[in-house]
């Protein structure tokens, strides 16, 4: 089972331009780009200092089985997964790319997270229980945390380089990015949504929010980075789901729920160096992970 492999935490491929977010390691090889998922968690934006053995692998999984699902909906970058050929020069790293590396075609990001929010969780249901609304949609009075909204809702926020992405309206993104994107990106998020949200309903799993990238390359808007994967989404399992709760979860909520432990008890304050997780948190995080998987890709 790819868990039990040794962790990769961080990667070097050669002397290739490397830029290095939370999760992923991309290298730049021209017009094109190598996304490498390693093990590394993030949680309040910090990078956690335990990797989850094969979370890179999962998340690469997912989203080669989402890319697929989504190709009558949207053009997106994917052009393979790195499985058992690398690209030419860099054989000698296929061990290390195996597995967790997409091949995708290099765009001009939209420096917008797309979010879709099904349910009211996380920063909407912060943001709903003292204004009402989320990012400026009023919704109807009396919700419960984590209760299914009456129709899915578009709620864009910032890409931030250093920091948390900032909630804004509909109207802020049109300001930076233009209305005709950002009314694209809009319908195009929650299509993509309300198709993955029935799929994984069969498979027993709720979405209950997402956010989606995109980039632009030949005039042409496309998905790009992850997709529906745990590290994007908040997966809870249907057969005990509750309003008016926190869920049970298939994602990383279970890490920060932890993490939220420690800052409750004055142990953290969600700065630099994060935690070490203890091995227990490290085992189910990646059996839930490894569970969201099978359920919806197949084992």
């Amino acid at each position: 089972m790819s868990m039990l492999r040794e962790p990769v935490v961080r990667t070097q491929i050669g002397d290739l331009p490397v830029r290095r977010g939370k999760v992923r390691d991309v290298y730049d090889l021209g017009d094109e780009l190598l996304l490498v998922a390693t093990d590394r968690i993030s949680a309040y934006d910090v990078v956690l200092p335990t990797p989850i053995p094969g979370k890179g692998e999962m998340l690469t999984r997912l989203s080669e089985f989402w890319f697929g699902q989504l190709d009558r909906i949207t053009p997106h970058h994917l052009i393979e997964v790195i499985r058992n050929r690398a690209p030419a020069g860099l054989e000698a790293h296929l061990p290390e790319l195996a597995g967790r590396t997409i091949r995708c075609r290099k765009t001009k990001v939209v420096p917008i997270e797309c979010v879709v929010r099904g349910y009211l969780a996380g920063s909407g249901w912060s943001e709903y229980r003292k204004t009402g609304a989320v990012c400026g949609i009023a919704l109807p009075k009396g919700l419960r945390q984590c209760e299914k909204l009456p129709e899915p809702i578009f709620t864009p926020a910032t890409k931030e380089e250093v920091g948390h992405d900032q909630n804004i309206s509909f109207e802020r993104a049109c300001e930076l990015v233009g209305a005709d994107v950002m009314t694209t990106l809009r319908d195009r998020s929650l299509a993509i949504y309300l198709h993955a949200a029935e799929f994984a309903a069969s498979r027993g799993i709720i979405i209950a929010d997402t956010k989606f990238e995109f980039g632009q390359r030949g005039g042409e808007l496309i998905l790009i980075d992850e997709v529906l994967t745990p590290d994007s989404s908040r997966f809870w399992p249907a057969d005990r789901y509750e309003p008016g709760r926190d869920q049970d979860s298939f994602d990383k909520q279970y890490v920060r729920n932890y993490l939220t432990t420690l800052v409750e008890q004055g142990r953290w304050d969600k700065t630099p160096p994060g935690p070490t997780l203890p091995e227990e948190i490290v085992r189910n995080t990646a059996l839930k992970y490894a569970e969201a998987v099978d359920r919806i890709a197949g084992r």
